[in-house]
């Protein structure tokens, strides 16, 4: 399996940090962000990656060059305009040779087990899996409504109806971490920017099948100055650590 990590965003709440550097290099507990997300692709059997750039692009690519340095291949899809997160996956669609892919956003900090999540994908064969967390917030950050046996029914309110509704739903949020199959953007045109939360509502409109893997593990979005500051003082306490365990 192949994975994408996002990384092409401006960074703009993050300024005056992200004025010279881009948000994936800043550095978390000494290392640079998506270096955090490559070992975690790789501690997981994902070894083929493919990164998205826009903004200060130029050095992501040299910080990470092909990714040898860490038993990785690493590609590039450049975006001279920004395309949000499904047109970016639009347009590395090329990358994924039709199958599966794990996709990452590049301001997520997480310590998950992506061998677990490959395996439920698997095991519950639907056009994508989200992982999702438990958060008092969930509706803040755009709830994601699964049922007992967590197939997911809506996001943001849309999807399928309340009436295919067979009982209590549970509103979890997106941690930013997904697999999807390329034929969920078959409708979108390509160069052309959307949201991937979009293609997902359609699938769910259509009753399509998709799943929700819970993660209770640490986890953070490094959006704003201070979750910065918050992921910098977790790193130190050791709350969340680099994977080195080499799987490709």
């Amino acid at each position: 399996m192949k994975a994408m990590i996002l990384a092409a965003g401006l960074g703009t709440r993050l300024r005056p940090l992200t004025d010279t550097i881009p948000k994936p290099l800043l550095p978390v507990g000494g290392t640079p962000l998506i270096l955090w997300n490559l070992l975690l692709l790789r501690a997981g059997g994902i070894c083929d990656v493919i990164i998205n750039l826009h903004y200060l692009g130029h050095l992501i690519e040299e910080a990470i060059g092909d990714g040898s340095r860490w038993d990785m291949q690493v590609r590039y899809s450049h975006e001279p305009t920004l395309l949000g997160t499904g047109g970016g996956l639009k347009a590395a669609e090329w990358f994924f040779e039709n199958q599966p892919f794990v996709v990452i956003n590049g301001d997520t900090l997480i310590g998950l087990d992506v061998k677990a999540l490959r395996e439920f994908h698997r095991a519950h064969g639907g056009v994508a899996t989200l992982v999702l967390r438990d958060d008092p917030q969930a509706a803040q950050w755009g709830a994601v409504e699964s049922d007992a046996r967590n197939r997911i029914l809506r996001i943001n309110g849309r999807g399928m109806s309340q009436a295919d509704s067979t009982g209590p739903l549970v509103e979890r949020m997106f941690a930013g971490v997904h697999i999807l199959h390329p034929s969920v953007m078959q409708d979108a045109p390509p160069d052309t920017p959307f949201s991937i939360i979009d293609s997902y509502t359609n699938e769910l409109a259509r009753g399509s099948r998709m799943f929700g893997f819970v993660h209770s593990g640490y986890w953070s979005d490094i959006g704003t100055v201070e979750r910065y500051a918050h992921a910098q003082a977790d790193a130190e306490e050791g709350l969340i650590s680099l994977f080195s365990r080499r799987e490709c």
